[in-house]
């Protein structure tokens, strides 16, 4: 019986051998195959757009990727394959002018013996709705994968580098003079700062390829980037930055060798893009971020939405509204007038910039922001369930237990949006949500003082204790 395939948050992910099989992805390809042909639009002579192919640095990413490549050409698609391993925003960008989709072989910061498949369209993440389409195109036709049907190589990615250059400040950025210590984690966009920095500014660390990784994750959170946050400060380096495996997360860490969050790098973002090129419409981030970017919606008067956990939440407001500034807790940020989808080149870039501009240090544009709208710990725990949970369940359980006051504050107010959201006076807030894919709870909490973010985070440890292991 086959194995069954589901797309997830940013595409389908599997462990390589047990059902990331070349068998699958075969399937799959020929249900993208089968989709391109009945929706791809044709020009006036009836001649179908291209679609390109990419991958990843991991294990047989570019035997995979061949195959999808080959199968397109038997159903007589116009594709190009990738000639090198390339980040995933390089697929988005070429998505968004020169092919009309782009399919990218990566599972991202998964561990090394996962692999994936993503879709890209119009600069993003394909929809839901896309994605179920393709489901249902599982299987419907025999894979047609024709003998000597190889597709064209091709070095595609400078397509994206002009793209970056022509949505930075190059000519700021080149007058940044501090060192950059760059945490490539052994991914797929290792050596690209190199294109906008002088080889003497950056100092590169993981940057050769290993498809295991180092025996690490390549997951871009502070747990993983101790060598980092060593390498700036005896390097005197003015910032660190690491992507993820396919270069399209992106962590920050100051001069002084401090982790910056994810809320903070909003903040400062945020609020120069606002400040220094009028940024306007509305501010949109999922549920388990903080309130810095709440208050700076308040403070210009922008609109302010939460949405689900995972970028293409986010993304699809991007698509269908005025979206201003868009970003996730795992490291993923998007504003308007870039691609709409995640890219830690242009944010770290970005960040560059406004160091540039304001002649100020990457601590300092941290202690400014914290200055203006209040100071953030934020801070992430995350704990075994005794069990698999049904989420609306144990948020409604969870909902029914919760007191009228926490550590002395009183419960301003509360959201069931994506696990439970509990807001207290002053904006602190505690979010106890339960992992949909795996028997975990997760739990958020934001204040201004440590000691004050790991007493919520305490108080969400005990509000759920009878369920945990």
């Amino acid at each position: 019986m086959a194995s069954e395939i589901k797309f997830g948050t940013d595409g389908w992910r599997g462990v390589i051998a047990w059902n990331f099989t070349f068998e699958n992805v075969r399937r799959v390809a020929q249900a993208l195959a089968d989709y391109i042909n009945e929706n791809a639009p044709s020009d006036e002579k009836g001649k179908m757009p291209k679609i390109f192919v990419g991958f990843d640095r991991r294990f047989m990413s570019d035997l995979f990727a061949a195959d999808i490549a080959s199968i397109f050409r038997s159903n007589k698609i116009d594709v190009t394959l990738s000639d090198r391993p390339v980040s995933t925003p390089v697929a988005a960008c070429l998505s968004l002018s020169k092919f009309w989709m782009s399919i990218m072989v990566t599972a991202s910061h998964n561990p090394a013996n996962y692999n994936g498949i993503k879709i890209k369209l119009a600069g993003g993440s394909a929809s839901a709705r896309v994605t179920k389409e393709v489901e249902e195109l599982l299987d419907q036709n025999s894979v047609l994968f024709l003998y000597g049907q190889k597709a064209e190589q091709k070095d595609c990615s400078d397509v994206y580098f002009k793209y970056v250059a022509s949505h930075v400040n190059l000519k700021k950025i080149k007058t940044f003079k501090g060192k950059v210590v760059m945490d490539y984690m052994h991914g797929a966009a290792a050596g690209y700062m190199e294109k906008f920095l002088s080889e003497k500014q950056v100092i590169a660390l993981r940057a050769e390829h290993d498809p295991t990784f180092g025996g690490a994750q390549p997951e871009p959170v502070e747990k993983n980037l101790s060598v980092l946050k060593k390498t700036v400060v005896e390097k005197k380096a003015s910032l660190g930055v690491a992507f993820d495996g396919d270069g399209d997360r992106v962590a920050l860490v100051d001069e002084k060798g401090t982790y910056l969050t994810p809320c903070v790098i909003a903040a400062v973002l945020c609020d120069y893009l606002i400040k220094n090129k009028k940024l306007k419409g509305k501010i949109v981030q999922t549920v388990s971020m903080g309130y810095l970017l709440k208050r700076i919606a308040r403070q210009y008067n922008m609109l302010f939405e939460e949405v689900g956990v995972g970028f293409k939440h986010v993304a699809e407001r991007m698509a269908l509204e005025d979206v201003a500034f868009g970003v996730e807790e795992s490291g993923g940020f998007a504003w308007k007038g870039n691609l709409p989808d995640r890219d830690g080149l242009t944010v770290a870039l970005a960040f560059l910039e406004v160091m540039a501009v304001t002649g100020q240090k990457a601590s300092e544009l941290c202690a400014a922001v914290a200055q203006e709208y209040g100071a953030s710990v934020y801070l992430r725990k995350d704990l075994p369930l005794s069990k698999p949970a049904d989420k609306a369940a144990l948020t409604e359980k969870l909902r029914k237990k919760l007191p009228k006051k926490i550590n002395g504050r009183k419960v301003a107010e509360f959201s069931t949006l994506d696990g439970l959201k509990v807001i207290l006076e002053n904006d602190e807030w505690v979010l106890l949500r339960p992992s949909g894919t795996e028997p975990l709870l997760r739990i958020y909490a934001e204040s201004a003082t440590k000691k004050d973010t790991l007493a919520l985070l305490e108080f969400g440890e005990k509000l759920t204790a009878p369920y945990l292991k």
